[in-house]
């Protein structure tokens, strides 16, 4: 079946009219997606059919985000080109976050490491285990990922931790790390870690803010837990 293009959709269904006079923050999601994939079906316009999409995902542009592009293909109007447009689109959204708090974050609480790090954690199928290194106000020196694939005793390296923050002068880190399984709860390795790196803090007289378990919407604390 043919598909339509933008210029032959009734006018209060053309999303670029409506962004260049408008503007793009008084569009919806499926509008902004619509103008994405440019055309929907004969049964269909784009924006009818990212309308569904969406519904479909709970209007949730991160679980769009988190679909496959097998996953997309399953719907009538999306091939492979239009899914990997929809997904970059979303890619370029978290980097876009991500560069907001480039700016030496602070990252004195739970909350703030929790919403830092949920960007680079959120899509992720493995475990992965990240260093923050600050200066005495909690200002972001540098975020490294020490670990990928899971975090047990043999898979950090605590001198890799220490040398990093001896590097660039940082007197406050804290350990990042998620579950892909969305299980809030730390487990004995977790545990074990945490004193390790805690013990070490000691010896290099850097202090040791916290632990955070990431999860898709929700954290655990070492510190606010009172484990630290």
């Amino acid at each position: 079946m043919n598909k339509l293009n933008i210029n032959q959709w009734a006018e209060e269904d053309r999303p670029r009219e409506r962004m260049m006079s408008l503007g793009a923050e008084n569009l919806s999601n499926a509008e902004l997606l619509a103008i994405l994939i440019g055309s929907g079906s004969t049964q269909e316009s784009a924006v009818e059919l990212m309308k569904r999409i969406l519904s479909d995902h709970n209007n949730s542009l991160n679980t769009l985000g988190k679909l496959s592009i097998q996953e997309l293909c399953h719907y009538n109007g999306i091939g492979e080109a239009k899914a990997v447009t929809i997904l970059a689109a979303c890619e370029l959204g978290k980097r876009r976050m991500r560069e907001k708090v480039e700016e030496r974050p602070d990252l004195g609480s739970a909350i703030q490491i929790y919403n830092y790090m949920h960007t680079h954690m959120q899509d992720l199928d493995v475990e992965e285990a990240w260093v923050l290194l600050m200066n005495q106000n909690f200002k972001l020196l540098k975020a490294e990922r020490i670990s990928h694939g899971g975090i047990t005793e043999t898979a950090v390296d605590v001198r890799i931790i220490m040398k990093e923050a001896l590097l660039v002068n940082a007197t406050i880190l804290a350990l990042a790390h998620n579950h892909p399984s969305n299980n809030i709860r730390p487990s004995k390795d977790d545990d074990n870690l945490t004193q390790r790196v805690k013990k070490a803090c000691e010896t290099m007289r850097i202090y040791f803010l916290d632990h955070i378990i990431i999860t898709d919407g929700a954290y655990y604390s070492y510190h606010e837990q009172g484990r630290l």
